[in-house]
């Protein structure tokens, strides 16, 4: 299940932004098991944030990683797991209904239990990637 569909134009060319559901997230959760990963992205133009479902079979983990430029949000959808929070502090276990702020910087793992885990993570957008010439890339000398 993806978005429904793009941000239409309004007359002055800016999108024209109106809320809408995007998805049932327990609905994704409770679909027949299918190969781990992202099972919906937010994919609509015009947007500030980037949002996943991730499905991690039992057993399976993110490893161990930090992100140094963007807070995250976890909320857990369906299933159990553990949340690893760096080497000084104890792991935090993750039930349905669990909402963590990763902050940025952060050393953070995310383990699946026995049941698999599926949880929603909602970040600031990364801007994209700009090619630019190597004129426009060199400092300007004064």
């Amino acid at each position: 299940m993806t978005s429904s569909s793009a941000f239409e134009t309004g007359p002055g060319g800016e999108p024209d932004a109106e809320p809408r559901l995007l998805c049932d997230t327990g609905a994704l959760a409770d679909a027949p098991p299918q190969a781990a990963g992202v099972l919906w992205k937010l994919a609509e133009t015009g947007r500030q944030l980037d949002a996943n479902v991730v499905r991690l079979a039992p057993g399976d983990r993110v490893d161990s990683h930090r992100e140094p430029d963007l807070d995250v949000l976890v909320l857990v959808v369906r299933g159990d797991g553990v949340l690893g929070k760096g080497a000084a502090d104890a792991p935090e276990p993750l039930a349905e209904g669990a909402l963590c702020w990763l902050p940025h910087g952060s050393a953070r793992s995310i383990t699946a239990g026995g049941h698999g885990l599926t949880y929603l993570t909602v970040h600031r957008r990364r801007p994209g990637l700009r090619i630019r010439s190597h004129a426009a890339a060199a400092p300007v000398q004064t």
